[in-house]
């Protein structure tokens, strides 16, 4: 369900005190519809008027309920308009960033300004090799996560923001935190869309921060443009629909994206059947092994394993996975082809930005006969 366009009227609550709120009244002014700023996002809203852009999140964490977070986004140099509190105002463009999740670093990076990426939580996940080589530069700090916030590094650093990752509304007790360090924090809530286009389009929140918001829209709208045609493509050359399993087994209990997943809609627009594609849940659904199992004995491609890379580690964690079909007929496939040494993966970093090559990936494995002599680019064979 699409969440309504929130007028700039309205009385909004700006998520920083305990899970409660303040209540702040927007200046009054001449808003842009926000339908022409974002067209598939449900996470996040932007809306323009002459004197700032207004940003607000959407329900940030899995299982939030009617939570925002609202910035105003106020041009460098010029004067604080009318009625704002000074808490809520972002100036831009940034400067320097804090990035609490790979996936932030992968769009900052597109909009050129990966130089103002100073801190990020846990820098050996990261991919791209100019982040690394800033990294080994000290440019770019290893903040920690979450409750073990390197909060003196982040004094030190002194970033305009932190791009936060929140998991839960636990994450709320860290923006406390954070915020009487003086440092605005902003939640990404990219990983709840449900549409590989909806998670793509958070590129536009960073053109907005960064003032790049023709640059921004440039690279959207050319990922829909190739998302759309490569999708059109499979659709009507597809004459069947191979059964798809997902995941791999953590201590006994197996957690199941759901049918309304973004995962699940890549592999139904890449001509494959998701076995729980019928299921709708806002996280991950644990199952037993033995039931997942018994359902994925109908699978002909088992896809993203966990982080394995040979068969026999799949044997390691249930040797009663090797009786699987797609097990024997090696139908199996795995989202970290692009991974460093300190286990960065590119899937994770740059996929969300990119979802037509992820696309692409897994048509090509479920449907080969259509990319003949198709090199996979973010997956690779298990053997």
């Amino acid at each position: 369900m699409k969440f309504p366009v929130i007028s700039v009227l309205a009385t909004l609550i700006i998520l920083f005190e305990s899970c409660g709120g303040t209540k702040e009244s927007h200046p009054s002014t001449s808003i842009t519809d926000n339908g022409a700023l974002i067209s598939r996002a449900e996470r996040f809203t932007l809306q323009k008027n002459d004197r700032c852009t207004i940003v607000t999140i959407i329900n940030p964490w899995q299982g939030a309920n009617d939570v925002t977070q609202a910035f105003y986004l106020v041009s460098r140099g010029s004067e604080l308009p009318d009625g704002l509190d000074s808490s809520m105002v972002i100036f831009v463009p940034l400067k320097k960033i804090v990035c609490m999740s790979t996936t932030h670093v992968a769009m900052i990076s597109a909009l050129g300004e990966e130089n103002t990426i100073a801190g990020v939580s846990g820098t050996g996940f990261i991919f791209s090799g100019s982040l690394i080589r800033n990294v080994e530069k000290g440019l770019i700090e290893d903040v920690g996560y979450e409750a073990n916030l390197n909060k003196e590094l982040i004094l030190k650093i002194s970033p305009d923001l932190i791009m936060m990752y929140g998991i839960g509304s636990e994450s709320a007790g860290y923006v406390g935190k954070i915020k009487e360090l003086g440092v605005k924090v902003v939640f990404n809530a990219d990983y709840l869309e449900t549409d590989p286009l909806s998670k793509a389009e958070w590129v536009k929140l960073f053109g907005a921060l960064y003032c790049k918001e023709s640059l921004a829209d440039s690279i959207y709208n050319s990922e829909v443009e190739a998302y759309s045609k490569m999708k059109s493509y499979i659709s009507r050359n597809i004459t069947d629909r191979p059964k798809v399993l997902l995941g791999f087994p953590f201590k006994d209990t197996w957690y199941v994206s759901p049918g309304n997943s973004f995962i699940s809609k890549l592999i139904r627009d890449a001509g494959g059947s998701y076995l729980w594609q019928n299921t709708e849940s806002s996280v991950s659904m644990p199952f037993g092994i033995e039931n997942v199992y018994l359902s994925a004995l109908t699978a002909d491609y088992w896809l993203n394993i966990g982080s394995v890379n040979t068969k026999d580690e799949i044997s390691l964690v249930d040797q009663r996975l090797e009786g699987l079909p797609c097990f024997k007929n090696g139908n199996l496939y795995n989202n970290n082809k692009r991974i460093t040494a300190n286990g960065g993966n590119d899937y994770w970093e740059s996929g969300s930005l990119y979802p037509h090559v992820i696309l692409k990936d897994i048509a090509s494995i479920l449907h080969p006969e259509l990319f003949i002599d198709n090199e996979l680019f973010y997956y690779k064979k298990i053997y």
